[in-house]
């Protein structure tokens, strides 16, 4: 597991790319729910983090596919294929990401 940040350090709404053994993640913070994503959209090589977050859903900043924050999965073409989910652990007011 990776350190992220402390809780309060992600406000609800927002998100935070961390690199991960390697791997570029994002990690939301959906009303004190914190989820983490591959960063990078499965359709074109656009960073997740830097996309615009609403109900649930990230939309990709290139070409506006949007993805299930919770599942990965796709909501809008053009992307096809959902982007992976990570775990996610809070202990002690620090949030961790496994890859």
């Amino acid at each position: 597991m990776e350190l992220v940040c402390k809780a309060d350090e992600l406000k609800p709404g927002e998100v935070r790319r961390v690199v991960v053994d390697g791997i570029p993640i994002a990690v939301f913070n959906l009303n004190g729910e914190y989820l983490a994503l591959d960063d990078i959209c499965s359709h074109a090589l656009s960073s997740l983090s830097e996309g615009y977050i609403e109900d649930g859903f990230v939309e990709c900043p290139k070409h506006g596919s949007q993805f299930d924050i919770h599942t990965g999965q796709p909501h809008s073409l053009p992307a096809t294929r959902p982007v992976a989910r990570h775990p996610v652990t809070v202990k002690d007011d620090e949030i961790y990401v496994e890859v």
